[in-house]
């Protein structure tokens, strides 16, 4: 392929520059990918105690897998295993988070379709969690992407890199940046500064 022959694939990240490079992005991104199966051995639905009704557990706390903060403590571990240069366990991390941020941003976008033209203060409230959410998947994936180009697995890096760019739109600052890494991989040719900025015509070697 083309752009084998004339850039390396990758390149070493080093563990500081890589920890410093995982953080979370405040933009918003569309919501398209599919639902997925949540990891394998997780328990979103808390058991009812049949002698104590009241004691309900909804998804929406921080014990539950399938919450929002359920996906953040994932991505906290996969960041501290990330400083440990621990790899393998980050980049488990990261999978299982991008699947819980992909079910709550596909299960909020069906809530608001259901209650779009009844209730629009609700329907508006989740579209604004759909749109959250589908942004903690895409800083997921993101960082995955980087783990793969840790670990020299740039065959993984590249498509995670073509998602968050369709998905952010390269005019949005994630969506740069991964253009950026398809840039440095050799994936990509032509230089993109973003809006408004002066491109370089020629290729980066």
């Amino acid at each position: 392929m083309r752009f084998a022959a004339t850039v390396p694939w990758f390149r070493f990240i080093r563990t500081a520059s890589l920890a410093a490079t995982i953080a979370t992005f405040s933009f918003l991104s569309p919501v398209s990918a599919q639902i997925q199966n949540l990891p394998s051995g997780s328990n979103p639905v808390q058991p009812i105690d049949p002698n104590n009704p009241n004691n309900l557990r909804p998804t929406g706390q921080s014990s539950s897998l399938l919450s929002i903060e359920g996906g953040k403590r994932l991505m906290n571990e996969a960041s501290s295993a990330v400083s440990s240069q621990e790899y393998a366990v980050a980049q488990k991390k990261l999978q299982e988070a991008r699947v819980v941020f992909n079910q709550l941003s596909n299960f909020y976008q069906q809530l608001n379709a259901s209650f779009s033209g009844i209730d629009n203060r609700v329907a508006t409230d989740l579209r604004k969690k759909a749109l959250e959410t589908a942004q903690m998947r895409d800083n997921a994936t993101y960082q995955l992407a980087l783990v793969h180009r840790a670990q020299n697995q740039p065959a993984l890096a590249v498509p995670l890199l073509v998602q968050i760019v369709k998905s952010q739109n390269p005019t949005r600052d994630l969506g740069l940046k991964a253009y950026q890494q398809l840039l440095e991989l050799g994936f990509v040719d032509t230089q993109y500064s973003g809006p408004g900025r002066r491109n370089s015509p020629s290729s980066q070697k």
